[in-house]
């Protein structure tokens, strides 16, 4: 993803906020394909500054940072009509988790919060590691494709 997928300045300054972070997530599912962006509508999605205590121990985590993005809910193949009235599926974005990968690593931001996002996306669905790394293939070949 060295290209860069939305073609935004590098950041400089103060660090992006939430709504930054949330901006580039929600242009990375404008650029989702149709199959899979009608399937988004009813989750919710947030960025929070860090993951809380519960969720780090749930996933045998020790520190905020080791964790950049959270999905919670079934994935979209094992729904049922008996899931009605349950709370809607979320996905969390990590703002200082990822603002430490993106330091650390050098990737550019938009690139890393697109993986983060897409990351996420695909457990909704159910993916494997191989086709979350398609999908985000697809997306970044539509966003440096002028015709997409």
């Amino acid at each position: 993803m060295a290209g860069g997928m939305s073609g935004q300045a590098p950041f400089r300054g103060e660090a992006p906020d939430a709504d930054a972070i949330e901006a580039i997530a929600r242009a990375t599912i404008a650029r989702l394909p149709a199959q899979f962006a009608q399937h988004l509508g009813d989750i919710v999605f947030a960025v929070e500054e860090y993951a809380d205590d519960e969720t780090l121990a749930a996933l045998g985590l020790e520190h905020p940072l080791d964790l950049s993005g959270l999905y919670h809910g079934r994935p979209l193949g094992e729904k049922s009509s008996m899931d009605s009235g349950a709370m809607p599926d979320r996905i969390v974005l990590y703002r200082r988790a990822i603002l430490e990968e993106w330091i650390d690593t050098g990737v550019r931001l938009d690139d890393l919060v697109a993986h983060v996002t897409i990351h996420e996306i695909g457990h909704h669905f159910g993916l494997s590691d191989d086709d979350m790394h398609a999908l985000e293939d697809d997306v970044e070949d539509g966003a440096e494709d002028p015709a997409a």
